[in-house]
């Protein structure tokens, strides 16, 4: 498909970020499982509550976009960067590792999907503003503050639970 416009370029990028976020809803409790750390499990859990609210926004704007596209459908992209990363985390659950090791490992890998999110958001938050869909990019905006939010919260557990793998 070749790209002729912004508005199909945020369109793709929409698309990239509602497989991602699909993917992350099937990921989380996976990682919740494994995690020993009673604060991470907290906010995990507590993220994979927000991550099904960000893909109901996903929603709403797709509902939209197809009032207006017959033929799209919001399902159709595989978003390969999370999926490459949610790979390295599900790797990670497999290794026979020390708890907290195993802890800041589920940190790391986290972050990352939280920093793809954060310039994902952005990006798609700005185009929403360019192309004039100002409640798309509040909608776009309130999840991107929920996601840095999340890597806020991560940089503060990782902290100790790095302090705890270290001594490990």
């Amino acid at each position: 498909m070749k790209l002729e416009s912004l508005n199909e370029l945020f369109i793709e990028e929409l698309e990239d970020l509602y497989s991602a976020e699909n993917m992350i809803i099937r990921a989380l409790p996976k990682m919740i499982e494994k995690v020993a750390s009673p604060q991470l499990k907290s906010a995990l859990s507590n993220h994979l509550k927000e991550t099904q609210g960000q893909v109901v926004r996903l929603d709403r704007i797709f509902d939209e976009l197809e009032e207006e596209n017959d033929d799209l459908d919001r399902t159709d992209k595989k978003c390969k960067g999370i999926e490459g990363i949610i790979k390295e985390i599900e790797d990670l659950l497999k290794e026979d590792a020390e708890p907290d090791v195993r802890d800041a490992g589920i940190i790391a890998g986290a972050q990352r999907v939280e920093h793809y999110e954060i310039a994902a958001y952005g990006t798609v938050r700005t185009y929403a503003n360019l192309l004039g869909h100002n409640e798309w990019a509040r909608l776009l905006e309130e999840t991107l503050n929920e996601e840095k939010s999340a890597d806020e919260k991560l940089n503060v557990l990782s902290t100790s639970i790095n302090l705890d793998a270290k001594a490990a």
